[in-house]
């Protein structure tokens, strides 16, 4: 089945947008150019002043070298990886601060596993675009770190512990692994080290163990059977897309099959049949736990249907890009939160969601189906 050109033409308007609106605002205003760090979040107005800094966080930034280092902007992703090193780097306990203040100390020295595992990430982006050996080192030595310091029983990884390793101060949760296991793949496709195979292979049987809500194929953000646990629809769909990117490496963990579900699950009751808006989370049975729509969320669920490349997926997805360009962008920027009747929630725009745009952009459509191109070749 050929991708229809509405959903061709609407993906390249979405990919427009976010270069010459999203990347500008971060090369520019959102960009401390005496720190040569990115500001945590700016305004939605024309100036797009910077929110007054409380902190720098090395996550944010790595995001950000992954957002320049895909656009192929060499100059700029230089000196974001060169601030990743120079700021947040513990050259003293091994490992990356979770943030520094506004004169570039450390402030929260917390060894955070969703931190270490955006700088895998986004130095194996780095290291793929510019053949840059030093990012490739922080892949490996960070990897190694992660592997040897956050290890909690079961075959889990701890989402904290304190400066020096030696106190956890946050127990395994779905998002910090969720973030490792798409580090490691990105680790895997630019070193072709087997050790990524196996160790991406015993994380998700340790996840499909303790986070797959069995009746409903969805991944819970706390182990099962804690109180007042969740559901993010989001978070469905950006697993989704992780095992389709896996492929064959994670068959037979049971997480294909799940997710499969977990998408339907997702969509049946985290979407909104008319808005497009996608809730923030639900509880086991599919009522609505909180209803504010994130636009990482949104751009998730883009990512998501435009992986699922079946016939009902193709029919969405066209409809499901319009209301995400009206509803969440707009000639200055987009819109963080907005709640389900479409009032805006959080009017900042952070950092950190040039990441969420970037990487659901890539996955959509730029030409016809393959099918098509091999038959007129």
């Amino acid at each position: 089945m050929n991708t229809p050109a509405s959903t061709i033409a609407l993906a390249a308007t979405l990919r427009d947008h976010f270069t010459r609106v999203v990347l500008p605002i971060w090369r520019g205003p959102g960009f401390n150019s005496t720190m040569h760090l990115p500001y945590e979040a700016v305004n939605a107005d024309v100036g797009h002043l910077p929110m007054p800094v409380e902190r720098y966080r090395a996550m944010a930034c790595a995001r950000q070298l992954f957002v320049f280092s895909q656009a192929g902007e060499a100059a700029h992703a230089h000196v974001l990886f060169e601030s990743l090193l120079h700021y947040f780097q513990d050259k003293e306990r091994g490992g990356w601060f979770y943030s520094v203040d506004g004169q570039g100390m450390p402030l929260d020295t917390t060894k955070d596993l969703y931190t270490h595992a955006f700088l895998v990430f986004a130095c194996a982006e780095y290291a793929a675009r510019f053949d840059n050996r030093d990012a490739l080192d922080v892949v490996h030595s960070t990897s190694g770190l992660i592997e040897m310091r956050f290890a909690a029983q079961h075959g889990l990884f701890n989402a904290a512990l304190d400066a020096d390793f030696s106190t956890v101060t946050g127990t395994p949760v779905q998002n910090p692994l969720m973030h490792l296991t798409e580090a490691w793949l990105a680790a895997r496709d630019i070193t072709h080290d087997s050790a990524f195979d196996s160790a991406l292979r015993n994380l998700a049987d340790a996840i499909e163990r303790t986070f797959v809500h069995a009746p409903t194929g969805c991944i819970a953000e706390l182990p099962l059977g804690i109180d007042d646990n969740r559901l993010e629809p989001g978070h469905q769909f950006e697993w989704f897309w992780l095992i389709r990117q896996a492929g064959e490496l994670l068959n037979g963990s049971g997480l294909d099959d799940a997710l499969t579900r977990a998408f339907e699950f997702a969509q049946q009751h985290g979407v909104d049949p008319v808005t497009g808006g996608v809730c923030a989370s639900l509880d086991e049975a599919g009522r609505i736990k909180d209803a504010t729509q994130r636009i990482w969320a949104q751009s998730e669920y883009l990512r998501a249907l435009a992986t699922r490349d079946d016939d009902a997926a193709r029919t969405v997805l066209p409809g499901q890009m319009e209301r995400f360009r009206q509803r969440f962008l707009h000639a200055q920027g987009w819109f963080e939160c907005k709640t389900a009747a479409g009032d805006v929630s959080r009017d900042d725009m952070p950092s950190t969601t040039p990441y969420h745009l970037a990487t659901a952009y890539a996955a959509l459509p730029i030409q016809a189906s393959r099918a098509r191109t091999t038959a007129a070749a």
